[in-house]
């Protein structure tokens, strides 16, 4: 499938802010069954993008702008190329063992209950993979889409103990739960198709979409969205991954002086009618 992303994020600062710093994990790489065939990201003011890689081996742009500043927008476009792998990831950077996944953070952290639900709903079985995928049908058959309850500082347990949320906790009670039963987990954030078989509203979120991935001894890094129910399919589109949404989070940033800041995002994530000729 080829993808083509639309994503613009626009911050309004009233009266003027006297300057920004952002970071941006918001470019792709290429993996097996992932290539990026175009993409830009431009900024409205005029500045440096400083492009590195982060711990996780993160494309990650950043820049500072000196103000005032009563308006900043980032703009991303771009197309990516994608083939089914079945939710299993192959052909990433990894820096890291994937023992390292198994820490906790504050966003990720299990109490007694996420506890009892992670044990009671894969009792009995032995198999890893199937283990994930009773926790991930289980998530999704517990907790309501609702973009109202949460926001980005809400923990796991917060999220699971309201029974509500948006993918990011759908995220985060996944990592926590698999975690708990020995499986290291990590943030995925990312891209979906709006209309490719979801059963939540994706475009327009404010980040896109987020799903999690779990190590499998043997096969690797799979990946499970519990917000949908279903292994990414050759719909997603992965940008960046974290212990947490904050180590993947698409667009991060401060801006000092100023009054009110409001944000207004526009996201159009559809199938491109272009083919790689070949």
């Amino acid at each position: 499938m080829r993808i083509h992303v639309n994503h613009a994020t626009t911050y309004t600062y009233e009266p003027p802010a006297n300057g920004a710093i952002q970071t941006l994990r918001l470019t792709p790489r290429n993996h097996d069954g992932q290539y990026v065939v175009a993409w830009r990201i431009e900024v409205s003011e005029s500045c440096r993008l400083r492009t590195h890689e982060d711990a996780f081996g993160n494309l990650t742009h950043t820049f500072a702008l000196e103000g005032p500043l009563s308006q900043l927008r980032v703009q991303v476009d771009g197309e990516v190329e994608t083939q089914e792998t079945d939710g299993v990831v192959r052909g990433t950077k990894e820096r890291f063992p994937p023992s390292l996944f198994m820490r906790q953070t504050d966003l990720t952290g299990c109490d007694e209950a996420l506890r009892s639900f992670a044990l009671d709903k894969t009792v009995g079985e032995g198999d890893r993979i199937a283990r994930l995928h009773l926790l991930m049908d289980a998530i999704a058959a517990t907790m309501t889409f609702d973009t109202d309850p949460t926001n980005a500082g809400t923990s796991a347990a917060e999220a699971f103990a309201l029974k509500r949320g948006v993918c990011q906790d759908y995220a985060h009670i996944f990592i926590a739960a698999a975690r708990h039963l020995g499986i290291p987990a990590r943030y995925v954030s990312g891209y979906l198709v709006g209309d490719a078989g979801t059963s939540v509203p994706t475009s327009g979120q404010q980040a896109g979409h987020g799903w999690a991935e779990a190590h499998i001894e043997g096969l690797g890094w799979v990946g499970f969205d519990p917000t949908n129910r279903q292994c990414p399919t050759e719909a997603y589109i992965r940008l960046a991954v974290g212990l947490d949404y904050l180590g993947a989070a698409p667009v991060r940033g401060n801006r000092y002086g100023g009054g009110e800041e409001s944000l207004a995002v526009a996201l159009n994530v559809d199938q491109s009618s272009r083919q790689i000729q070949g």
